[in-house]
């Protein structure tokens, strides 16, 4: 398809100025989790959906708008069975005594329904406002360039959070924002509510850091390296990384560590496979580099780390206490039967809190005796199938799916996109056995970087080298 003139550069231009306001806003309006952020968020995905019907508007552009149509119908088929649970509440309010109790209704399970549709409108808005900007971007944008300064754009902020974040904790804030907002839990982090969820945050940052860093080294002059952008990415990679551990994120450090390895390891087979190359004093400086960004990391957060070694001891002994194998599996086992209750089109989005609290059957806190309530199931996808329905929870992975197909092999052709898939991946098996998509500024840079990887991957394959210079006169062929 020819490249469209002015229109389309004027809305890739739009697409990313509006893909990275939106990101940085996000991430800093407390990872988008405060509700009072919500409707600006709501309000910035509708100028996301604007962009996508402005480009599917532009006259003449039929082949355009088939291929948007391949694209873009599991994010039509998600929103008209969400759209069509609405017209069906699952509960109905009853005032008792001053008091709205929420009470179930009988829905057929074939039918979609929703149990409180105000929450699922909203938890449906701020999907499609993700979407849709990772969309645009997977679409509208025709420069690897762009992408590139993309992703510059959203690590360079990254990189801002966590020496923001670094200085706040290690000032011994009580609240976020130096403590201008109470935390509703003590393991916040920068401008993040919840610690996993920062940590699942620079898993993502981290591997587009990382392919930077190769892009920039393989495509730069050795001798130039020092000063090429591939250092600054490479330092950048070390701050994210630190500030992990540091925020007491203890499973995402580990999955961190796992990363950096990978990508150490085929540094290090690519370094042995270059002639002439000095594999011995490299690995290490290398080696004295992690060395004293380890000392450095203990050094600054040695508090954090013995605060959490603790409490990781104190779970194990109430495990033990409680005589089975934990709540986490219980609340796993509950949240199964929840979705069994209404198996093809789910409670509706947004709905689990109120919902599982008629399948929790969580014993009381060994400590204070009371009951305990879950806002997220602790498994992302056991709560997509719960809140969405097989049906729906399949539409939702054809959203990722679709794509991916359309990109095929040339989503891996080359380092740069290979590492973004690598982080998206591992966020997605992290979601297994915690909610990191229950944070808004991860779900949009999950999209954001999952969509930029495979259009980077098909413009990779599309570029054509310019043609080589003609020879002078009376010059020897090549």
């Amino acid at each position: 398809m020819q490249r469209r003139p002015k229109d389309v550069s004027a809305l890739e231009q739009l697409t990313l100025w509006h893909a990275a306001a939106f990101f940085v806003g996000a991430t800093w309006a407390f990872g988008g989790n405060a509700d009072f952020v919500q409707p600006y968020l709501l309000l910035a995905g509708a100028a996301g959906a604007a962009i996508t019907v402005a480009a599917l508007l532009l006259p003449g552009e039929s082949e355009f708008r088939r291929r948007a149509l391949q694209r873009l119908w599991p994010f039509l088929l998600l929103n008209a069975l969400t759209l069509a649970a609405l017209r069906t509440p699952g509960f109905r309010p009853v005032t008792m005594d001053g008091e709205v109790l929420l009470l179930p209704r009988y829905v057929p399970p074939w039918q979609p329904s929703s149990a409180l549709p105000h929450l699922t409108l909203i938890a449906l808005g701020l999907f499609d406002s993700a979407y849709l900007t990772a969309m645009n971007v997977f679409m509208l944008v025709r420069r690897r360039r762009a992408l590139r300064l993309l992703l510059a754009v959203m690590t360079g902020n990254a990189m801002a959070l966590a020496v923001f974040g670094t200085v706040q904790k290690l000032s011994g804030a009580h609240g976020i924002f130096f403590g201008a907002v109470r935390s509703p839990q003590a393991f916040f982090f920068a401008s993040f509510v919840y610690d996993n969820h920062w940590g699942a945050f620079v898993l993502l940052l981290t591997s587009a850091l990382l392919g930077l860093v190769w892009y920039h080294a393989y495509h730069g002059r050795p001798r130039d390296l020092a000063h090429s952008p591939a250092l600054t990415a490479g330092l950048g990679v070390l701050v994210l990384a630190m500030s992990v551990p540091l925020s007491g994120a203890r499973i995402c450090t580990v999955l961190l560590l796992a990363l950096l390895a990978g990508d150490f390891l085929a540094w290090v087979r690519r370094l042995k496979r270059q002639p002439g190359s000095h594999v011995r004093p490299t690995l290490a400086a290398a080696a004295a580099v992690l060395a004293l960004a380890l000392a450095g990391a203990w050094y600054v957060g040695r508090d954090v780390y013995v605060a959490r070694i603790a409490k990781t001891r104190e779970q194990v002994s109430h495990l033990r206490a409680e005589g089975d194998v934990g709540f986490r599996l219980r609340l796993y086992r509950d949240t199964w039967r929840m979705a069994e209750a209404r198996p093809w089109f789910g409670w509706g989005a947004g709905s689990y809190s109120h919902v599982f609290q008629l399948y929790n059957t969580a014993r009381p806190n060994p400590l204070d005796r009371l009951p305990r309530f879950f806002h997220d199931a602790h498994s992302d996808w056991l709560q997509a199938v719960a809140e969405h329905g097989l049906v729906g929870a399949a539409a939702l992975a054809l959203c990722a799916v679709v794509p991916l197909a359309i990109a095929r092999r040339r989503a891996v052709n080359n380092r740069l996109s290979r590492r973004l898939l690598a982080g998206c991946a591992v966020v997605l098996g992290y979601a297994l056995i915690e909610f990191p998509f229950g944070n808004f500024a991860v779900l949009l840079t999950w999209w954001l970087l999952f969509l930029t990887a495979l259009r980077y991957g098909i413009l990779s394959e599309q570029r054509v080298d310019p043609p080589a210079p003609a020879p002078a006169p009376g010059a020897a062929p090549a």
